[in-house]
């Protein structure tokens, strides 16, 4: 009797062990920062990506870019930016600002980061061959972005 007793706490033991370690894993995932994110950096909500005027949401994992007359979220860059590489392009930490509309900011950082701004150094979080066809999709959906008659300004035309 004590030996079935002690079967069934262990089982019910090794259930609830396994029942919680998921739950912590999913936590964890959440909003965590891209491969393509600058590593080092904590409690950060935005990235401002100069060369393609555009933020980026970590929380909501979308991009944040200026299309049609409006401010768009999408899973992806607009399309004129399919080949941007996110892995060789400064990203600007926004770590002073925790609210939902970066781009209220936009003015002042279009002047402070313009494209092709380069500050100090950035290593990436991650590989950035084991994430390429992940990171650099592109939705065809929003390729009226940036309409201001700039165009990409040689960004994104190639292989960086």
């Amino acid at each position: 009797m004590k030996t079935l007793k002690l079967i069934i706490a262990g089982i019910i033991l090794f259930a609830s062990a396994n029942t919680m370690q998921a739950q912590v894993s999913v936590n964890v995932n959440i909003g965590s920062p891209p491969a393509w994110g600058p590593a080092g950096y904590s409690n950060v909500d935005y990235y401002y990506l100069p060369d393609v005027q555009a933020y980026y949401d970590i929380r909501a994992t979308q991009f944040i870019y200026f299309g049609g007359g409006k401010w768009i979220r999408s899973r992806n860059l607009p399309n004129q930016y399919r080949n941007y590489n996110l892995y060789n392009g400064y990203k600007v930490v926004l770590n002073d600002y925790h609210g939902s509309r970066p781009y209220s900011n936009f003015n002042s950082h279009k002047v402070k980061y313009y494209k092709g701004y380069k500050g100090k150094p950035q290593k990436s979080i991650g590989s950035h061959r084991s994430n390429y066809k992940k990171v650099y999709k592109s939705n065809g959906n929003h390729g009226k972005g940036n309409q201001g008659g700039k165009g990409n300004n040689g960004h994104g035309n190639g292989k960086h």
